[in-house]
């Protein structure tokens, strides 16, 4: 099955992005919804899409593939409408930031009426929309997949070669792990970001005159939505607060570790904690 008409719901940063790269690419026919039929002229000037539609049985009809670019908590609606107008050899897939619950209400809802497989790309920047969007946006990103035990091998190798289409690396993992690791190192660095911000807000405001650019990098993710990320919070709270724990654990250890240079002036102990933090960052291979 080759994969040639895709329906993405959602003309945000996301799935603008996903229009523009694959319009880019060629070969594809694009169908953007929204839900707002207000926005559909704004659209088809911007020439993202092959087609724009307020319905969403006429975006997902005849389509391939549909990526679902929306907010986590309007996914389950959108399935239920996809799941009584699309193809049965369609996959369904989405770019949201939590997956075990989204894996378990859209598999219950789309069970047995197309195939469906969880996706996560690890993209975005701080701006949002429609105009935000970009084709570059993909490129060199890690996109995570989590099929679980009954998911069509064939969607699968589909899916994972469509998001390699438009730039990303493909790991495959279960929805429950995903969370877990989004949660150490895009929700909690969301929350430490947010909450420097507040700490030096309530101890010093005055600092912000004199900040740099380590203060600016350390805290660029505190400027996403707030309704974006009040959801994905919701959704993950478990895994966020095993991780909030986590990094509490971790300071709690800094902050020994400092006390004990006060007292002994041994800086041994700092200096390898510190060494060791960025020998491990060294490490890590960041998308480009």
């Amino acid at each position: 099955m080759l994969l040639k008409r895709i329906a993405i719901l959602g003309p945000g940063l996301l799935g603008g992005s996903i229009a523009l790269r694959l319009r880019e690419v060629g070969g594809w026919h694009v169908t953007l919804w929204t839900r707002r039929e207000a926005t559909l002229p704004q659209l088809r000037e911007r020439g993202v899409a092959d087609a724009v539609t307020a319905n969403i049985s006429d975006a997902v009809r005849d389509a391939d593939v549909v990526v679902l670019c929306v907010p986590i908590e309007a996914m389950g609606r959108l399935a239920e409408e996809i799941a009584h107008a699309a193809k049965p050899e369609c996959i369904v897939t989405d770019v949201g930031s939590v997956k075990a619950s989204v894996v378990a209400e859209l598999d219950a809802i789309l069970s047995g009426k197309c195939r469906f497989i969880g996706s996560h790309p690890m993209a975005g920047k701080a701006e949002s929309g429609i105009d935000a969007a970009e084709a570059s946006l993909f490129r060199e990103t890690n996109c995570i997949i989590t099929p679980t035990a009954a998911t069509d091998a064939e969607a699968i190798d589909l899916i994972r070669g469509f998001w390699e289409t438009i730039g990303c690396r493909v790991v495959s993992m279960g929805a429950g792990e995903h969370d877990e690791c989004v949660a150490l190192i895009s929700h909690l660095p969301h929350l430490v970001a947010g909450s420097l911000v507040r700490a030096v807000a309530d101890r010093n405001p005055r600092a912000f005159e004199v900040v740099g650019p380590g203060f600016r990098d350390t805290t660029r993710v505190a400027g996403g939505p707030p309704e974006l990320w009040t959801g994905i919070m919701q959704a993950n709270r478990g895994a966020i607060l095993e991780a909030i724990d986590a990094m509490i654990a971790k300071l709690y250890d800094f902050r020994q570790t400092l006390e004990r240079v006060a007292e002994s002036k041994d800086a041994d102990d700092l200096k390898n904690f510190l060494a060791v933090a960025k020998q491990t960052r060294d490490q890590i291979k960041f998308p480009k």
